[in-house]
């Protein structure tokens, strides 16, 4: 037995049990090497005429015995003798497939070099990207995560061209052997003897049939040779010619090869090449919908970072998308082979309910192709992503409205949460996404939509927050914006108050809640009125505010209130509907709006509370004072501090 090179136990240790965390991408390691294997075997055969093949004759195949406890991966590879067997796996960490890369990329450049120097400037521009080969290994330590669930690895291994075949074999731990072997035709064998079962470690899933073809799927169903199996399936027994009619059909089992993998991606396809039906399909199988996509965003970037961009906007949200297990991101593949399966990176919040692809061969990855080493190559990718994202939404929003209300009534919520998590920063961006209803027109409308059909004059955005668009409809300072001819948005999420308030304006206007008192509205005949008002009613808004205490921070004579007695606003940050939606978080006791309880100066009722004043009846002031509150708060969808009390009132005015 030869030891391995370099202080092998550590090393051989780190390599197995440290490196990598999922213990079942040791079958994407092995086929990722056996489709390198092939892909040199066919760059020598452009230069080498003697080598008669194409890559139609290349394949990998998979099997496993049950009995034995072995998984094989075989290839029609380029081989390797006894020196390329002691150099690349006697050596942990040696790559040949890097060396191959470098190989490669000379000769390349020299051709490139050559046809210059000929004046041949067309061939000159084609020579690098000609026949060009996609090595996907470069660290050369894939291999040994097969020892993470084999307890023994064989190699069996012969040279295309050679007549001498060679057996490479090792537990993982001291060493290894070299011996001759047999081996009919050219190519590698690498046979994992698997560990036995222990504690949670099932390692009998890669001893089956479909075991092995789920891991195909998932990790390496797009390497672009076929990978073969051999698979049991069913098929009706002929029927016998002498049999009655009450024969029943009989079944037998038999084995097919079958290619397990699709090889040819769809994201690597141009658009115009696809048809709608294959993207839904692929959708529909790849993230587990039953619905089809609303939208289909292929990009294809060539350039110092070249990538293929698939992303489906869905028809409808996940049931978990408002769960804390659900996880944003985007399929990561590196030359057809999944890396990541949720990159979190390539997709801001916002925009989380996107599905898709992302496939680069010139990602920077780590020693175990599981995560980047550089992350300035995914931002720049994610920000390509995220524009993508943004202009097929305006585009939707432009071009086909029906489509995009349903997908705001889907998703809108993320792109509200985007302005307000951003701090108001993606204002001028999604600001131009959102949509709301109308109380004027009856229908959904874009900010950019409510501004040009502001009147003359109109200085801001009006909005009101509630629970419904017909409780909103009917709120004193809804009605009373309405009947000073401007239009209010009416907002029913629990974000929406929260959002327009971090944006604080938009295009210039300012945003603004008809539920807070400073709203700018009266003319200055109601200004004067109401100052009037409140300087001749001064000893009874004192009473008042005194019969409420702290609850309100002041009585003040409204100068927009048309048909309600009263109402109540908010003075300050914290609107009524922000206080409603924090009472409900923990913690939140002390979060309370500075409430303004705001009278309606032409209103019967106010005639009632001055009679009562100068009468000097201060507990009827004080009785109608707290009915006028509660009946605010009521109108608010705000709790009433003491609805016995309340109840008492009413049935006190009533005798």
């Amino acid at each position: 037995m030869q030891t391995f090179k370099t202080e092998s136990k550590k090393l051989l240790d780190l390599m197995i049990n440290s490196i990598y965390t999922n213990k079942e991408i040791f079958l994407r390691e092995l086929i990722s090497n056996a489709s390198d294997a092939e892909d040199k075997l066919y760059f020598k055969s452009l230069t080498d005429k003697s080598i008669e093949l194409s890559r139609n004759d290349l394949t990998i195949g998979i099997s496993f015995d049950k009995d034995a406890r072995t998984v094989t991966v075989s290839d029609h590879g380029i081989g390797m003798d006894r020196d390329a067997l002691e150099k690349n796996l006697g050596t942990i960490a040696h790559s040949d497939s890097q060396e191959f890369k470098a190989a490669q990329a000379a000769a390349e450049k020299a051709q490139t070099d050559q046809a210059a120097s000929e004046g041949d400037k067309a061939a000159a521009e084609g020579t690098a990207t000609k026949d060009a080969v996609d090595i996907i290994g470069q660290f050369g330590v894939g291999f040994y995560s097969a020892f993470m669930v084999a307890k023994e690895v064989r190699v069996v291994t012969k040279p295309y061209g050679s007549k001498e075949a060679w057996e490479w074999t090792s537990d993982g731990v001291e060493g290894y052997t070299i011996e001759p072997a047999e081996k009919e035709g050219f190519g590698t064998d690498v046979i994992l003897t698997l560990k036995d079962n222990e504690g949670d470690e099932n390692y009998d899933t890669y001893l089956t049939e479909y075991g092995l073809k789920d891991l195909v799927k998932r990790y390496s169903n797009y390497v672009h040779y076929p990978i073969q199996m051999m698979v049991t399936k069913s098929r009706q027994k002929p029927k016998p010619e002498d049999a009655g009619d009450d024969y029943k059909p009989e079944y037998e089992q038999y084995e097919e090869l079958e290619t397990v993998n699709s090889m040819t991606p769809i994201w690597k396809r141009r658009k115009s090449e696809v048809s709608q039906e294959e993207y839904n399909e692929f959708y529909k199988s790849q993230f587990h919908d039953y619905t089809d996509p609303a939208r289909v965003i292929s990009v294809h970037a060539e350039g110092a970072l070249s990538y293929d961009v698939l992303l489906f906007i869905p028809s409808r949200a996940p049931f978990d998308l408002w769960s804390k297990d659900y996880k944003k991101g985007l399929e990561l593949y590196s030359s057809n082979v999944l890396i990541m399966e949720k990159c979190e990176d390539l997709l801001p919040d916002y925009f989380n309910f996107v599905r898709g692809v992302v496939d680069s061969q010139d990602l920077s990855l780590n020693i175990s192709r599981e995560t980047l080493q550089q992350n300035g190559q995914l931002r720049a990718i994610a920000r390509h992503v995220e524009k993508k994202i943004q202009q097929e939404l305006e585009k939707m929003l432009k071009n086909d409205r029906e489509d995009y209300e349903k997908f705001w009534d889907n998703f809108g919520r993320t792109i509200k949460y985007g302005i307000y998590t951003s701090y108001g920063m993606n204002k001028d961006t999604l600001g131009k996404l959102l949509l709301f209803y109308s109380a004027k027109e009856q229908k959904m409308v874009t900010l950019a939509e409510y501004i040009e059909a502001m009147p003359e004059g109109q200085k801001a955005i009006y909005y009101a927050a509630g629970e419904s668009t017909e409780k909103l409809g009917k709120m004193p300072m809804v009605k009373a914006v309405l009947g000073k001819g401007y239009d209010v948005l009416l907002c029913t999420q629990d974000v929406d108050d929260f959002c327009f308030q971090t944006m604080q304006n938009y295009e210039e206007k300012d945003l603004k809640n008809v539920a807070n008192g400073d709203l700018d509205l009266e003319s200055e005949s109601d200004k004067t009125a109401a100052e009037e008002a409140t300087k001749e009613n001064e000893g009874l808004f004192t009473a008042m505010k005194d019969a409420l205490g702290d609850k309100v921070k002041r009585v003040a004579v409204s100068s927009v209130l048309t048909d309600a007695p009263a109402c109540l606003t908010a003075d300050g940050p914290i609107s009524l509907e922000m206080e409603k939606i924090m009472a409900g978080m923990p913690d939140s006791d002390q979060v309370k709006s500075e409430r303004v309880l705001e009278i309606n100066a032409k209103h019967p009722v106010f005639e009632v509370l001055k009679s009562a004043q100068a009468a000097g009846d201060a507990e009827k002031v004080k009785d109608y004072t707290d009915l006028l509150y509660n009946q605010a708060l009521l109108v608010e969808g705000l709790p009433i501090d003491d609805p016995v009390a309340f109840a008492q009132e009413v049935c006190k005015l009533m005798k």
